[in-house]
């Protein structure tokens, strides 16, 4: 049996309508039970923080969590030593809401004064994924299928049955990234104040993605 193999390729941009705000929490501590102690008290204060802004506590998703120890040097009789100081760990969060820049910018100020002193990170992304993918992988179906008319036209054969269908599994970033990591103080310099919000005028450009699907016919003369 012949068959042809043809790989159509689908691309869409996509406006994200979500914001996510990726918080980082670390906190050095002399002993490991300390240290998961404070960590946990650490957490639940900022879920008391984003609950005065409508979110449930739930909503605050862990994205990675450990503990290291960590050391420092220092000079003793000439010659280099490390010495042990303690255990520190960091609980990377995030948590997402409908994009909103009046309620995000309050956020951010409260996170920026709060005394738990958070790295956050701004990204936006889109609200139902998975619809995306669908539009997605029908469009590389489409490219698929025009791809192989023109080339069965041109070689002066018929496309029969379907063999097969398979496509990348790859995994999609929906995600538009405006801001690197920054301290609290660092927003609190950059942004301007407003009424206990940080004055953000920002737009997300859209998000661009693709895929692959790899179909194969039957071809006869």
């Amino acid at each position: 049996m012949k068959s042809i193999r043809v790989t159509g390729k689908g691309l869409i941009r996509v406006h994200p309508d979500m914001t996510r705000i990726l918080i980082t929490l670390e906190g050095l501590y002399p002993e490991y039970g300390k240290t998961l102690k404070h960590s946990s008290k650490d957490t639940e204060a900022m879920r008391d923080l984003l609950a005065s802004f409508g979110f449930e506590r739930s909503d605050l998703k862990t994205l990675s969590f450990g503990v290291e120890t960590e050391y420092e040097s220092y000079k003793e009789k000439g010659v280099y030593r490390q010495r042990f100081i303690g255990y520190r760990y960091s609980h990377r969060m995030k948590v997402e809401f409908e994009s909103d820049n009046q309620r995000l910018g309050k956020i951010l100020y409260a996170l920026a004064v709060c005394p738990l002193h958070p790295e956050f990170r701004l990204a936006y992304t889109v609200k139902d994924p998975e619809a995306v993918k669908n539009e997605l992988l029908g469009k590389a179906v489409r490219d698929a299928v025009a791809k192989a008319g023109v080339l069965s036209d041109a070689a002066g054969v018929k496309l029969g049955e379907i063999q097969s269908m398979d496509y990348s599994w790859g995994q999609i970033d929906f995600e538009f990234r405006p801001m690197q990591d920054m301290s609290a103080n660092e927003y609190l310099e950059c942004c301007s104040l407003q009424e206990k919000s940080l004055d953000l005028d920002i737009e997300p450009d859209d998000i661009e993605v693709q895929d692959t699907v790899t179909v194969v016919w039957e071809i006869s003369a």
